[in-house]
């Protein structure tokens, strides 16, 4: 199993991606790929082949300026993957989802987010 890091493409609709398979997760900048299953499926099987060599503790770092509904439905598929692997007590996991406080919207998804998995999820103010 190999990192997976993916730059946010010139035209900002990808998020930057950076996956170790020590256990830190990050997705960063903002989401709206004109094919959301064909970008967000290899991260969510990156995500389940992760349970074959499960680090102590999986840390993933939310950073979104924006993401739209698709993009919204296929973040959450990966935090299902963490939920499972989380309820399985295999590996300690958590998730931080950092908003920018002047952006209510975003705070609100951290927070729906929150209230769907059962995970350790942290809402991260940064100026």
């Amino acid at each position: 199993m190999n990192n997976i890091f993916i730059k946010s493409d010139t035209e900002g609709k990808t998020p930057l991606i950076d996956f170790k398979t020590s256990g830190e997760l990050k997705l960063e900048g903002s989401s709206f790929p004109e094919n959301p299953v064909d970008f967000y499926e290899p991260l969510v099987n990156w995500i389940n082949d992760l349970k074959k060599e499960l680090p102590g503790t999986i840390t993933m770092t939310i950073k979104l300026e924006y993401f739209n509904t698709a993009s919204s439905k296929l973040i959450l598929y990966m935090f299902k993957s963490l939920e499972s692997i989380h309820l399985s007590k295999a590996s300690a996991v958590k998730i931080l989802w950092l908003y920018n406080k002047i952006d209510t919207d975003m705070l609100e998804s951290g927070k729906d987010y929150k209230s769907i998995i059962s995970v350790p999820f942290d809402l991260v103010e940064y100026a």
